[in-house]
């Protein structure tokens, strides 16, 4: 199978931090951001496999800063590494005042999608092809934190079975 650029699964969302989904101090609720991650990601991940994709783990997710009510959320994901079925998705999201245009990194994630066929079963991906220091790195990283995701998952199921 052939690989693919990082370029070809980068995503950009925006969306506008409304009341709806804010809490009582005018911030925007925790899940509303991961729900949004979770989008970005899987559009990431859809645009690299070209298929069907579904979030297989939600592995690591840092709020930086608030993000306030009238803002403006974007969310930047793209594929760091593929796997055999899956791949990893990294996605930054920044919050906008569009009174002043100030942009903040407000949160970071990573996240596991698996892509399936239409039977619902999982699917080889094309591998990623890094270019440049920056995405090589990205690339390794994410190796290293899949091993130690699998590692958590056998300790996990070890202790499930005891």
């Amino acid at each position: 199978m052939e690989g693919r650029p990082v370029q070809d699964s980068q995503s950009t969302l925006s969306e506008l931090a409304l009341p709806n989904d804010a809490n009582g101090l005018g911030t925007l609720l925790g899940g509303k951001i991961m729900h949004l991650v979770d989008i970005a990601g899987a559009i990431a991940a859809g645009r690299h496999s070209r298929q069907f994709v579904v979030t297989a783990s939600f592995d690591h997710m840092d709020f930086l800063e608030p993000v306030w009510m009238g803002e403006l959320v974007t969310l930047h994901a793209s594929v760091n590494r593929a796997f055999r079925t899956s791949m990893e998705v990294g996605v930054k999201v920044f919050a906008e005042d569009l009174r002043t245009s100030t942009t903040r990194h407000v949160a970071s994630a990573y996240l596991t999608f698996v892509a399936l066929d239409g039977d619902r079963n999982p699917l080889p991906v094309p591998p990623v092809i890094p270019e440049g220091p920056e995405q090589e790195r990205r690339f390794e990283e994410a190796g290293e934190r899949r091993e130690h995701r699998l590692s958590l998952l056998r300790k996990r199921r070890a202790a499930q079975g005891s």
